[in-house]
Parts: C-alpha cells; structure tokens; sequence
C-alpha cells in the first residue's frame, strides 16, 4: 500500500483511511500544530482557481461542470494540494525535495513527477504571493543539502 502511494502521490482523501493519512504524515510530516501556525502566521492557502492540470487530474476534474479551485496545505516536510471532484476530495501530495515551482505570467505552476496544477495570480491578491514565497522558504530550509541526505 505504502509503495503503491508512494509511486502515486495523488490519492483520493474523502475517507478517514488510516494507512493513508500515516503515509501521507511519513512523506511530507504530521500537520503543523497551534503554536507553529501561529508563528508561520497560517500553514492553508487561500482558495484558488485552477487553471491547467495534468492528464490524470484533469480526468478527475471534468467529471463535474463546477469552477475548479484548490486550496494547498503546508507541511514540514512538503506540501499538500487539494481539490474536489463530484463529492470526493482528492490530495496531491509533494515532498519539497520533489517540488517544483514555476511562475509563467500571471499563473503559479507546482509540479512533481508527471503532475501538475495550474493556478491563476490576479494581481489584486498580494496574500497568494505572500503564501507561495512562504511555501519557497521552506523548501529551501527543509530541502536536503547532499543526495545521502534523502535517504
């Protein structure tokens, strides 16, 4: 199960199953708790629309006609980026070592192996920049220095 998620990294979180949520606390770290989300001064984005997503998310989007939006969840270790389709709420999730960031435009691009997730920037949101600026921070102080370092 594990190594089949691991392999994976999009998995559907609508249930309370146990071996998903240790696998996802083993990959990007259990959740932030009060204190340390005060002092990051909140660990959740905004909610945000998407865009432009992979193949396999895109799927899973068109099965409904709603607005797409995702919201992303900070954790120690990475990131989580949630959205719903239908009635069932999906997770992407993404170490930092595996994280990649690109800003084309006005959009913010998050990618990790062969998925990503497109979202817009209006201009007018300064609390969007303000949260993925938090979020390259992070990364950068959480990333491994040396490859020994990863396993």
């Amino acid at each position: 199960m594990f190594f089949n998620f691991i392999k994976k990294m999009l998995v559907n979180t609508s249930y309370n199953e146990k071996k998903v949520k240790e696998a996802i606390n083993d990959l990007v770290g259990k959740p932030f708790g009060f204190f340390e989300n005060i002092k990051l001064k909140g660990i959740g984005s905004p909610r945000l629309d998407i865009l432009k997503t992979s193949h396999e998310i895109d799927l899973l989007l068109s099965y409904d006609n709603n607005r797409n939006f995702c919201n992303i969840e900070l954790r120690p270790k990475g990131i989580i980026i949630r959205f719903r389709s239908l009635l069932e709420t999906y997770s992407l999730v993404i170490p930092f070592y595996k994280l990649v960031v690109f800003k084309p435009g006005n959009t913010y691009t998050f990618h990790i192996d062969n998925h990503f997730i497109t979202i817009d920037y209006p201009q007018s949101k300064k609390d969007i920049v303000a949260f993925i600026n938090k979020i390259n921070r992070l990364k950068i102080e959480n990333s491994p220095q040396y490859i020994d370092d990863l396993y």
